[in-house]
């Protein structure tokens, strides 16, 4: 029997654009703007459409900033939804280990961290962040992944739009948090065996992979846009994790 939907949890959606060999980044894991600029409006899309973004902190590293809704007609439906104009862009960094010169900190945007107790004295006292969730030490080995998403579900966040990277996408498919993937696969071999992919982690074990359903497809300029459901876990009583291993050390980023 299939599980039910956890209602106290926000609907995730993950957008993610990767090269044809299933690379996020080059092997130097810099910020990856090799798609188009229909991948860039097909991700404003899907931004537009979240109460809030959440990426790890490594992404915001890479980048130093993130992508605000600036499309009219985006910001008008927003408003329509009664949504304010901007999703509030989330990071997630245990450390708290982060520039305040990020171009991320100067965006007219509201800010989110989610960290730990000493990632969150860093920036208590500096007012760069609207919200600051704290997770307890009892909650981040490993880190609870549902406890942490019903806080951000009781501050009003109801759909999430989750852009990576490969760590934090593989601890929410390991809690069976993503319901919906797009993904967008674009013309180019990027290579490398350090180079990121949109699923990192130890992995799983072919019989415990998260299982899809498309949804939908289509070819743009020789870029290809899939829609996959995530299929719930078959089976009640399944751990929360997927992971090959479950004692592995919890992310310090």
């Amino acid at each position: 029997m299939a599980i039910a939907p956890d209602l106290t949890l926000p609907h995730i959606t993950l957008v993610l654009a990767m090269s044809l060999d299933g690379k996020i980044a080059d092997a130097q894991r810099r910020a990856a703007r090799f798609s188009s600029a229909a991948d860039l409006a097909h991700l404003e899309e899907k931004v537009a459409a979240a109460d809030g973004v959440l990426f790890g902190g490594g992404t915001l590293r890479a980048y130093g900033t993130t992508l605000s809704v600036r499309n009219p007609d985006l910001l008008a439906q927003r408003r329509q939804r009664q949504q304010i104009d901007q999703p509030v862009q989330i990071v997630w960094s245990p450390s708290g280990n982060l520039d305040p010169k990020f171009r991320y900190f100067q965006q007219p945007i509201p800010r989110g961290l989610v960290t730990t107790a000493d990632g969150a004295q860093r920036w208590a006292e500096t007012g760069l962040f609207k919200h600051i969730w704290t997770v307890p030490e009892a909650k981040t080995q490993p880190w609870n992944w549902p406890w942490i998403l019903a806080q951000l579900k009781a501050a009003g966040i109801h759909h999430l739009a989750l852009l990576g990277g490969g760590g934090l996408t593989a601890e929410l498919l390991g809690h069976h948090c993503v319901h919906d993937i797009f993904m967008t696969v674009c013309p180019l071999i990027l290579g490398g065996r350090t180079a990121p992919t949109p699923v990192d982690g130890t992995g799983f074990l072919v019989a415990m992979a998260p299982r899809l359903q498309l949804l939908s497809h289509r070819a743009v300029e020789g870029e290809v846009f899939l829609h996959y459901r995530v299929r719930p876990p078959p089976l009640q009583g399944v751990g929360n994790s997927f992971t090959l291993e479950n004692n592995q050390p919890s992310p310090t980023d």
